[in-house]
């Protein structure tokens, strides 16, 4: 069996997908697999994957019509392999440690998942951490996964590696058809899935796309924004996670009138605040007054 199966969404990254396949490719665990899936890619991301996959035949290369980001994702746990699984964003990179040293740190602790550290990068050459774990550290209950792995905050699921077999027995798979799908996924993971181990020392280089879906603003978006972290704050409370009011924000929107700012909404789980042009606060209303 394959210790990994790293699995990797791609749709139109041409500018960053020979960047994300080379740290792949050259990790010092060399029993892995490389699913990517393609979503439909209409730039030169398809001709990347197969000059990749000519070279390295730990890669595997799958295309479907553009279903979105959680669809390719289930597409590829459904075909993995490996004892783990590990998700990597296609504009993203990691250190050439990334995997051994999650897994073995995993399978040395007998954890189905494994935790490491995040960078966030950019093209203004700032790198900030946002996980930074200084010790090894085998976490148990629930309420301790959720504080350890930086959630609400920090709801991501590439820094992490997932024992595939309690993954497939679990049922978890992602929401089709949302962004911010990440947050209902962790928070069923990290409840469902046994204990977890954080790992030091190694780091997911989570890379700021301005083209992403998340920058972008619609009234959808806004939708599943509301959705997933009304999903995810439902279980924290469940496990008496102690949030801040800036935690329990769900959302926010702004109105415009000739361009001036005049007024801004800010979404909770029980209320919406309103603030004259952003600032003055003049209005409380409950959910469903």
């Amino acid at each position: 069996m394959t210790k990994v199966s790293i699995i990797v969404p791609v749709y139109n990254v041409e500018e960053y997908l020979k960047r994300c396949l080379d740290s792949l490719v050259n990790q010092t665990l060399e029993d892995i697999e490389i699913i990517c899936v393609n979503d439909g890619s209409t730039d030169g991301s398809a001709q990347i994957l197969e000059e990749f996959a000519q070279k390295d035949n730990r890669i595997k290369v799958t295309t479907q019509i553009n279903s979105g980001l959680s669809e390719a994702r289930n597409v590829g746990i459904r075909i993995a392999n490996g004892e783990y699984i590990g998700l990597v964003d296609s504009d993203d990179f990691v250190d050439k440690e990334f995997f051994e040293k999650l897994y073995n740190s995993a399978v040395e602790n007998n954890c189905d998942i494994a935790c490491g550290n995040i960078i966030r990068e950019n093209n203004r050459k700032k790198r900030k951490p946002f996980l930074n774990y200084k010790s090894i550290e085998v976490v148990k209950s629930v309420r301790e996964k959720y504080e350890k792995s930086g959630v609400p905050n920090h709801c991501y699921v590439w820094n992490k590696i997932y024992k595939r077999e309690s993954l497939i027995k679990s049922g978890i798979t992602f929401i089709r058809g949302i962004v911010y799908e990440d947050m209902p996924f962790t928070s069923d993971v990290l409840e469902t899935l046994d204990d977890m181990v954080i790992v030091p020392d190694v780091y997911y280089h989570y890379w700021i796309n301005d083209k992403s879906i998340i920058k972008t603003t619609s009234d959808k978006i806004r939708t599943d924004k509301i959705f997933s972290k009304k999903y995810l704050l439902k279980k924290l409370k469940k496990y008496n996670v102690t949030l801040s009011k800036k935690d329990n924000l769900i959302g926010k929107k702004e109105y415009f009138f000739l361009g001036i700012k005049v007024l801004k909404t800010y979404i909770y789980p029980s209320t919406k605040e309103y603030y004259l042009f952003g600032l003055v606060p003049f209005l409380t209303v409950k959910e469903g007054a």
